[in-house]
C-alpha cells in the first residue's frame, strides 16, 4: 500500500492529474477514491504516511503483556482465563481479548475417547481373525457378538469443568483407562 502511495506522489509531482494518474496506473473503479485521498492528503500534510491515530493507546494489551500470556498458556494450557488475569492483576475481558483475538485461541472441552496402543490393536486384530477362522466352517448364524468392557472406576468427571485453551479442537482428546 505504501510504495502505491509512492508512486502515485511521484506522478502527481511530474506534473500529471488525477485522471491521468488513473489511466497511467490503470486503476479500477473501486480504487479511484484511494488515489484522490492520497494526493489530498499529500497537498495537506506533505507527506503520504498515516495520521496519528485518535483513541486511547493501549495500556494492558501490549506485546509485552501477549508474550506473557503465551508462555502461562503454553505451559499450563488449561489455566482458566479468570485465574490468570487475577494472577497478572489485569481485568478478565482484557486477558480474554489477548488470548481470543490476539492469540487467536478458544476454549474446548477435553474429548473422552477409548486408548488404543499398538499391542491392544494387534491383539484385537490377531482374536478377530480367529474367531472368523473359527466360525468360517459353521457360519455365524447363531453367534451372538458384545461390545462389553470392563472399565477401572475413577472419579466424578464433569467436563464442562475442565476447559482446556487450544487453535483447534483436535487437538484435546482425553483417553480413559485401559
Amino acid at each position: 500500500m505504501e510504495t502505491e502511495r509512492l508512486t502515485i506522489i511521484e506522478l502527481y509531482r511530474k506534473g500529471k492529474d488525477q485522471s491521468e494518474i488513473l489511466k497511467f496506473l490503470n486503476v479500477p473503479k473501486t480504487r479511484r477514491k484511494f488515489v484522490y485521498r492520497t494526493i489530498n492528503r499529500y497537498k495537506d500534510t506533505g507527506s503520504v504516511s498515516d495520521k496519528p491515530r485518535s483513541g486511547r493507546p493501549a495500556s494492558v494489551t501490549t506485546t509485552r503483556m501477549r508474550k506473557i500470556v503465551r508462555g502461562r498458556v503454553w505451559r499450563n494450557p488449561s489455566r482458566s482465563v479468570r485465574k490468570m488475569a487475577a494472577e497478572l492483576k489485569v481485568s478478565r475481558s482484557s486477558l480474554q481479548r489477548i488470548v481470543k483475538r490476539d492469540l487467536i485461541l478458544s476454549s474446548f472441552t477435553k474429548l473422552k475417547v477409548h486408548y488404543l496402543s499398538k499391542v491392544m490393536k494387534e491383539k484385537r486384530l490377531k482374536r478377530s481373525k480367529g474367531l472368523i477362522d473359527r466360525f468360517a466352517i459353521q457360519g455365524l448364524d447363531h453367534v451372538l457378538f458384545s461390545d462389553e468392557k470392563l472399565f477401572t472406576i475413577e472419579k466424578a468427571y464433569n467436563q464442562q469443568n475442565e476447559r482446556i485453551l487450544s487453535s483447534t479442537a483436535s487437538t484435546i482428546l482425553r483417553s480413559t483407562d485401559m
